[in-house]
């Protein structure tokens, strides 16, 4: 048998731990709470309908959310997670001996579905302070650039970008180099100055927004995500989805979940609630928090990052560990959230 030798190359994707019956599991950044009643009637109606493909246009559920953020159905992709449009982005815009850009460390699928789709991951280094170095993602353009990616919030670092340097990087990008904005954690950020996909995409053709249902919506399991760019981008992206992937269960709970934000919007500012919490607790342990607008909180803690990661499983609290970088904390319920305060108070020296 053949194997590429480029596939043995990559670094699994690792899913979050949890181990135990009484684990805590903060590694994932899901959504504590269980999707809302309504949604799950939604399902439990649609559960008679395995038998059947899915809509693989996904017509109802494109048009919902274009309803929702004033855009047109045509201008809407949908994927089984946004992480499967961004997939889809890398295959419509890059191939063999073509470039993608985005800062590091980032979202770790990024360098995976860049190398599976035949390009190069171009990786440019977080700024000390966490942040995108835009300045340095400019100068990384070459004429074999195909596609940029932003996340705002980043994953893991939970830090934010500003309109105005978003807006002096797009300057400086060429009109064909597609830059993807993905806001993934959006619903949790509370930094009036971050950036807007939409806002962005309003001024500049060549940009895409990338959002899910997986994280605010609590849809993690069910798998879909979406694009909002321009009708002949959107379209690429559904000439290359692959078919059916987005289940008929998804498409009915995210038009249930839609249709009921305002009960969602509950939820979240109960978890910013418990963000802020957290981070505060966390600091007066003496802790290296960061500023975070998503629905974890980033520890800087190098080389103590192992040491720490046993401490926390000795309690039964999982979180997300890159030794000798940090530890992303996703923000559980209140419950968890002690648990794991609990369990940082014994980490310490």
């Amino acid at each position: 048998m053949s194997r590429r030798d480029v596939v043995r190359s990559l670094p699994p994707y690792k899913q979050g731990a949890a181990e135990g019956p009484d684990a805590v599991k903060l590694s994932s950044n899901e959504n504590p709470y269980p999707p809302l009643p309504s949604v799950v009637a939604e399902i439990e109606r649609r559960l008679g309908s395995y038998n059947r493909y899915p809509s693989m246009g996904a017509v109802e559920v494109r048009t919902a959310i274009a309803e929702r953020f004033g855009v047109t159905p045509d201008q809407v992709a949908v994927g089984a997670g946004s992480v499967e449009v961004a997939t889809q982005l890398v295959h419509a815009t890059a191939g063999l001996g073509d470039e993608v850009i985005f800062a590091w460390r980032s979202f770790e699928a990024y360098p995976i579905i860049t190398v599976v789709g035949g390009a190069t991951p171009v990786k440019v280094p977080l700024r000390p302070d966490l942040h995108h170095d835009l300045d340095a993602m400019a100068a990384a353009i070459t004429d074999r650039t195909r596609l940029i990616l932003l996340c705002t919030p980043n994953n893991p670092t939970g830090t934010t970008l500003h309109t105005d340097e978003v807006e002096a990087f797009l300057a400086r990008v060429p009109d064909d180099v597609i830059v993807a904005i993905d806001e993934a954690y959006v619903h949790f950020n509370r930094d009036a100055d971050s950036v807007s996909g939409l806002d962005m995409l309003a001024r500049h053709p060549n940009v895409v927004n990338l959002q899910t249902f997986s994280k605010a919506y609590g849809l993690a399991g069910l798998r879909i995500g979406f694009s909002i760019s321009s009708a002949e981008i959107a379209e690429d992206l559904r000439r290359v989805a692959t078919p059916f992937a987005v289940s008929d269960l998804a498409q009915h709970a995210a038009l249930a979940s839609l249709a009921h934000e305002d009960e969602l919007d509950v939820r979240v500012e109960r978890i910013v609630a418990e963000r802020e919490r957290v981070t505060a607790g966390l600091r007066s342990q003496g802790w290296p928090v960061g500023d975070s607008q998503a629905n974890f909180v980033w520890l800087s803690t190098g080389d103590d990052t192992a040491r720490i990661d046993n401490v926390l499983r000795s309690h039964g609290v999982f979180a997300r560990c890159w030794q000798p970088e940090g530890i992303r904390l996703s923000i559980g319920s209140q419950q968890e959230n002690d648990r794991c305060l609990e369990a940082f108070a014994d980490a310490v020296r």
